[in-house]
């Protein structure tokens, strides 16, 4: 099995309501595996497109990264940044 066409890295819920939750180009790429962006805890150091507001809260309204269908070993990868940085961190 070529790991490259691997069910487990995309998936869609065309029938959510807030699908797509994000503007996309190519909607059949869109991919809602990553619903909620667990890249979220590396700050400004999550590779996505976003802003913090006047309050200082992180906005995600505009990032699409995690959405990629591409994208799938890129946040794993960043995903075992924020694993080592808690590891270091002792809480």
């Amino acid at each position: 099995m070529n790991m490259d066409d691997s069910n487990y890295k995309f998936f869609q819920h065309i029938t959510c309501e807030y699908f797509p939750c994000h503007r996309v180009e190519a909607l059949e790429d869109f991919n809602c595996l990553f619903c909620y962006c667990p890249l979220y805890a590396l700050g400004k150091n999550c590779g996505g497109q976003f802003s913090y507001t006047d309050k200082g809260v992180k906005n995600c309204s505009k990032c699409d990264f995690p959405h990629h269908r591409d994208h799938y070993e890129a946040v794993l990868e960043r995903l075992a940044r924020l694993i080592e940085q808690v590891k270091v961190t002792k809480i």
